[in-house]
């Protein structure tokens, strides 16, 4: 978590061992953690997590929460495995909600030529060889797909699954 609210990663940890999440680990300054929790409700879990970030550090993050398996399987659901070999081309967007009238014609008129992105129910894939801070695509995802989204590219996503395996448990 960055930009005007900064929040550390051992802030984030330890507001998350408060709820009673177990096992916490986080990921660079990245707003990436990963627990155990037995809460079965992510929806619940997250506006809890989001309320209590707010009461204790003044601002109310917007909190999107993945179990282990939808992480797994979006990381073997890759429709552009021939990039991987260059991880920072390669973007995992996961969406709040399955967009009802995403706008993918659009999408495809302010591709790059050499831009790819592939939609697969909550999660958005795009491959972006010349990177996302130029890209009209990027720019324009969460507003054309119309439901809010978070975006980790494929070294973040490499690195969540290595943490998931180490990240044993209650």
């Amino acid at each position: 978590m960055g930009g005007n609210n900064v929040l550390p990663m051992k802030e984030l940890s330890t507001v998350l061992e408060r709820l009673g999440l177990q096992n916490v680990k986080t990921y660079i300054q990245s707003g990436n953690a990963i627990f155990h929790s037995k809460a079965g409700d992510l929806q619940m879990l997250a506006a809890k997590i989001s309320a209590v970030i707010k009461k204790s550090h003044g601002f109310e993050p917007k909190v999107l929460l993945l179990d282990a398996s939808t992480l797994m399987q979006a990381i073997k659901s890759n429709p552009y495995p021939e990039a991987e070999s260059a991880p920072n081309t390669v973007h995992v967007n996961f969406l709040a909600a399955i967009p009802l009238n995403p706008d993918l014609k659009s999408l495809e008129k302010i591709k790059a030529e050499n831009e790819r992105f592939h939609l697969a129910g909550d999660v958005l894939y795009l491959h972006a060889p010349d990177g996302i801070g130029r890209s009209k695509l990027a720019a324009n995802m969460e507003r054309l797909i119309g439901v809010p989204m978070t975006g980790r590219n494929w070294n973040t996503m490499r690195k969540l699954k290595e943490m998931i395996g180490e990240n044993t448990g209650p």
